[in-house]
């Protein structure tokens, strides 16, 4: 599935309104996938998982910052994300399903901060995109 030049060009336009609030996002990211699949809490039994811990503000910000390099290399997501997913699927071993369910608490975290941004069209972009982003995290458990 690839991208077309509109949703690249949505993409790209609304990432730097999501960067400027990359740590805010992440943590509030992170909390919607506890709160709504809290079976995804397994893969963190040494963090503090409560709302606005350290620990998800810091790898809420790992998790958006790993979207923005997959925006900066939106031509070629599956090279900015490889050892990423190698990480993922070889060191931490983390079922290839959570990241479809990360993606989405991402885009409802998105669609809340940017309501005017998150047309019917961004909203299908965003969605397209994070597929791709998902497709790519488990590319090397195939």
């Amino acid at each position: 599935m690839s991208l077309t030049r509109a949703e690249r060009t949505i993409i790209v336009s609304m990432w730097g309104k999501i960067a400027a609030q990359a740590d805010t996002i992440g943590t509030e990211t992170l909390e919607r996938l506890f709160a709504s699949y809290p079976q995804t809490k397994t893969y963190f039994p040494h963090f503090d998982l409560h709302p606005g811990s350290a620990h998800l503000r810091s790898h809420g910000s790992k998790v958006v910052a790993a979207v923005g390099d997959a925006v900066k290399h939106i031509d070629d997501i599956a090279s900015a994300l490889s050892k990423l997913s190698e990480l993922h699927a070889y060191i931490l071993r983390v079922d290839p399903v959570n990241f479809k369910l990360l993606a989405h608490c991402l885009l409802v975290t998105v669609a809340s901060h940017f309501p005017a941004d998150f047309t019917a069209d961004a909203h299908a972009a965003w969605d397209k995109f994070l597929s791709v982003v998902s497709s790519v995290l488990t590319e090397k458990y195939r």
